[in-house]
């Protein structure tokens, strides 16, 4: 009888982790938005690990995963104030955070490949579906992929910058602007002639 007792009352206290866990969470967030430093720091290592695998699973990518976790916490941190555990847990609230900014991320990408495609000729191997050729087609593809990198390198160093942000590193044109403190205008002028010169420069290698 004690047995069963003492097993009845481990599966107990096991059902109440979460609702522990969430009360915890919670709290943690209150002390987040009195600037209380430790907390957020309790909050990373309660959930950075659920969360990074969150973000992974949608992005397939190790670098960008980390980035949004980051990101995310920045988030909690800024807007603790605002919490409110009624309308759901902490962990929910970062889960959601999580989601939106990964698929935000993955957006960026289609918009970057797009406009990528569209700045750059088709016969430069860009923007082409790659599912179904050779292996010899796509040897010429990555010869045309280094072409277009050495090219990149010899364009003027701003010009140079503004294309790698934008294709490499998956930022807006705003975000350029405020990453380089420039004015978007100056920026978008940047990556149309940094583009009109990769067509120039290609042209006569590819």
């Amino acid at each position: 009888m004690a047995s069963g007792l003492f097993v009845l009352m481990t599966s107990d206290e096991e059902t109440d982790l979460p609702a522990k866990r969430a009360s915890a969470n919670a709290a943690l967030i209150r002390r987040m938005a009195g600037g209380d430093r430790d907390a957020l720091a309790e909050l990373y290592d309660n959930l950075s690990r659920p969360l990074y695998a969150t973000a992974r699973h949608i992005l397939n990518d190790a670098a960008e995963a980390q980035d949004v976790v980051h990101d995310v916490f920045l988030t909690l941190w800024e807007n603790a104030a605002s919490f409110d555990s009624g309308r759901g847990a902490a962990f929910s609230w970062a889960v959601t955070l999580t989601r939106n900014r990964s698929i935000d991320r993955l957006r960026t990408r289609s918009n970057r490949a797009r406009l990528l495609g569209n700045s750059i000729p088709d016969d430069f191997g860009y923007g082409s579906d790659t599912a179904d050729i050779g292996g010899g087609e796509r040897a010429e593809l990555g010869d045309r992929a280094v072409a277009v990198r050495s090219a990149l390198a010899e364009l003027p160093a701003e010009q140079q910058r503004a294309l790698e942000l934008a294709f490499f590193s998956g930022l807006t044109q705003k975000e350029i602007a405020e990453r380089l403190s420039e004015p978007i205008g100056t920026i978008k002028a940047r990556i149309r002639r940094g583009l009109i010169k990769l067509r120039d420069t290609l042209a006569g290698r590819l």
